[in-house]
């Protein structure tokens, strides 16, 4: 067992105990996982020539193609562009309005220049309005027009308004008339920035076509580079959207495992050295990255732990939880690393080997359910990194989900031998794990007509096997290694030839018989209502082992027609030796390094009940004694097994005393007895129901009925023996 020595060491190392068992655990997990993190640096160069081929080691993005391949489909893409068709009635209305105003200043100056000439005397030249003023009357016009629209104006240069002001009316009409007409023209059609040079001068070179003079053909070219603007922009966030929704629809460009990158005597070039640096293959140093992953994901896991044993307030048990979860983890990962290392491209399904099922399994039966839900989780975590080489594959995926739900499917089982499950044990560890890894093979597009895909399925079919025979062999060992009350102890116990039973049998036999025939009435009492059958027995053999000590001082121990001593001793000596063969058993059984239960139930089968007998006599001689002192110390039952124990113990005792037991007499005293112990509150704190007690009961009379009960004589059967001696004496004649 470890359990002793692991009591000792943890007596030494006391407070420094959990944290040594933690350091352990992380050390030996960096190590086992470092080495399938650790990236092999080759000194690849450009130029060289490949003497062997060199294969991808992962799947994995070539990203800087990909990136060029997006790049090449957002270039392709059309620019969207917007056409604003009312921009040409725009244009026409504020040329329209320009030539309108002209005419007015026109008029103002004609009227001006009458009222000069009207003013000046006789012989004086009249000083008419000049083309500046002209100029400067119109833009004082300009001020009342719309800001939105008044910039269009401003652009309009001094040359066309100097050649505009020289002009007749007509001239400046036939200007007007060919202007508006060749900008509609073009603004009719879709002018972008590109195209606006272009267009223009289209619409200038028809100018020489008119039947205008030079400056009318000046004025119209001015306006018509001022009137002809873009009328179709560019619209760029729906032209982002599409370089976008362009660049998404390409498939990234994947580098995958197996995939030759330099075939054997060829030149490594650029293009192959780019692909190896993405792989890491011609990287000197490790990345740094997984090992930090690998360092947090370890110490979540211990996080995770320390928060879900503060649930339990015994240390003992705090501590045998980590240090057994710990143990197994660690043997879980060795194991993984063992089928990691014989992983290769021809056999990648090898890991699927691997008993996912059976940590998990051994925790849910042996500790906690939740213990063992954690284990599959973390299990999963660590094969993560195990399996590091092959992140991005199909391979990786089928692995880790596989290992996940056969860890999950272990911890539903029942909590109890699993050799008594059957079927249900086949199904959850077994089928159902085979089942999701059907499911992954057809998922991932495996043909079934490839051999790969019935190697992974045999593999995964395996590994589930695997954990379940491992669980069903390895349980009484496990058992034995975590407590002390495995089925291999409990048989060495049970052994007749045990040194304890042996001495029990020498020096007292009738306590001896008495634990034979309670532990047969303990056992099937508790078998029947789902207790610890093995470990019930094993306690009845040695509940009385304290009574060595005063062997002759025990009713069951005189010889026939000898005295009891009892009756030379006072009542509070007598109280002592009883009381003691409960005290000194736990002492003896303690010493002898017997499994808890044992020595509880040892403890225990008295409870606190009143030694009614010696009391009443110290009341004869002494009416102030109380109830309390002729009490055993208890304490009282504290689990199913105990109380059943209790109960049979005193039953078996008073039925042996019993003057022509009869099964109606049985019946009544020990419905009577149980009675007494529920209302003396001896139960209180066994967790029994009604229902087992009644169960608990029947089984104990049935037990004591087929032992004790008065022999009925059949005459038949003696009238056939007389006979069948008559017939053997007159033979021997």
């Amino acid at each position: 067992m470890i359990i002793q020595p692991l009591r000792k060491i943890r007596e030494k190392l006391g407070r420094f105990f959990v944290p040594l068992v933690f350091l352990i655990f992380f050390i030996f997990m960096i190590g086992l996982v470092f080495s399938s993190v650790q990236q092999r640096a080759v000194d690849y160069k450009e130029g060289q020539v490949a003497e062997s081929s060199i294969r991808a080691n992962k799947t994995i993005e070539n990203t800087s193609a990909t990136e060029q391949k997006r790049k090449i489909a957002a270039e392709a893409v059309i620019p969207e562009y917007t056409y604003q068709e009312d921009m040409a009635k725009k244009q026409h209305e504020m040329i329209q309005h320009l030539f309108q105003l002209i005419e007015k200043v026109k008029e103002d100056s004609e009227v001006e220049n009458k009222k000069r000439e009207a003013s000046v005397k006789d012989n004086q030249e009249v000083q008419k309005v000049t083309v500046d003023e002209q100029i400067a009357a119109l833009k004082k016009e300009f001020e009342q027009i719309d800001a939105d629209d008044l910039s269009f104006y401003q652009r309009v240069s001094n040359t066309f308004f100097q050649l505009v002001f020289s002009m007749s009316s007509d001239a400046l009409n036939t200007v007007e008339n060919e202007s508006l007409a060749l900008i509609d023209e073009q603004m009719n059609k879709q002018v972008r920035q590109a195209n606006l040079a272009e267009t223009r001068k289209t619409a200038e070179d028809k100018i020489e076509l008119l039947n205008v003079i030079s400056n009318q053909a000046q004025a119209i070219r001015l306006m018509i580079n001022q009137g002809i603007v873009v009328n179709t922009f560019l619209n760029e966030r729906k032209t982002q959207d599409l370089q976008q929704a362009a660049k998404e629809a390409v498939q990234p460009v994947m580098i995958y495992q197996g995939e030759i990158i330099v075939r054997e005597g060829s030149q490594i070039d650029a293009n192959a050295i780019e692909k190896l640096n993405l792989l890491g293959m011609t990287s000197s140093n490790a990345s740094l990255f997984p090992m930090v992953a690998l360092v947090m994901a370890i110490l979540l896991q211990i996080v995770v732990l320390l928060y879900f044993v503060k649930q339990w307030t015994d240390r003992e048990k705090r501590e045998n939880y980590l240090t057994f979860y710990a143990i197994t983890m660690i043997l879980s990962v060795l194991v993984m690393k063992f089928f990691q290392v014989f992983q290769t491209e021809t056999m990648p399904f090898i890991p699927l080997f691997y008993p996912a099922a059976f940590v998990p399994l051994v925790l849910s039966l042996f500790l906690n359910r939740r213990l063992g839900i954690l284990a599959a989780a973390f299990q999963v975590v660590t094969a993560t990194f195990i399996f590091y080489q092959s992140i991005g594959t199909n391979i990786l995926t089928i692995i880790l989900v596989s290992y996940m739900f056969s860890g999950i499917m272990g911890t539903v089982l029942a909590r109890k031998r699993i050799v008594d499950q059957g079927m249900k044990a086949l199904m959850w560890v077994v089928i159902f794990p085979f089942l999701i890894n059907l499911i992954l093979v057809i998922f991932q597009g495996m043909s079934f007509s490839n051999g790969r895909t019935w190697i992974a399925l045999a593999c995964g079919l395996a590994g589930s096997i695997f954990s379940l025979l491992l669980t069903i062999g390895l349980h009484q060992y496990i058992e034995l290694l975590i407590t002390d009350d495995s089925v291999i102890i409990l048989n060495e116990l049970s052994n007749p030839n045990h040194p304890l039973l042996k001495q029990l049998l020498e020096e007292a036999p009738g306590t001896y018989h008495h634990s034979m025939m309670v532990a047969n009435l303990s056992a099937n009492a508790v078998a029947e209502i789902g207790g610890h059958s093995l470990l019930t027995r094993v306690a009845c053999y040695y509940h009385d082992i304290g009574k060595l000590k005063h062997a002759n001082f025990f009713v069951e121990n005189l010889p026939a027609g000898a005295e009891n001593p009892h009756n030379f001793l006072l009542p509070a000596d007598s109280k002592q030796i009883i009381f003691g063969h409960v005290i000194d058993g736990a002492a003896l059984l303690e010493e002898k390094n017997m499994p808890q239960m044992v020595i509880d139930i040892c403890r225990q089968h008295h409870g606190t009940t009143l030694m009614k007998f010696f009391y009443v006599k110290a009341q004869e001689r002494n009416p102030d004694v109380t109830e309390a002192e002729y009490r055993y110390p208890g304490p009282i039952p504290q689990t199913r097994e105990a109380a059943v124990v209790s109960i049979a113990d005193s039953c078996e005792a008073a039925v042996r005393a019993m003057e022509n037991p009869t099964n109606e007499k049985i019946r009544q005293f020990v419905s009577n007895l149980i009675t007494g112990r529920i209302l003396d509150g001896q139960l209180d704190d066994s967790g029994l129901t009604l229902k087992e007690i009644r169960i608990i009961e029947n089984s104990l009379v049935n037990g004591l009925c087929s032992t004790f009960h008065s022999r009925i004589k059949y005459p038949k059967m003696k009238s056939e023996a007389e006979k069948m001696k008559e017939e053997q004496e007159r033979r021997e004649e």
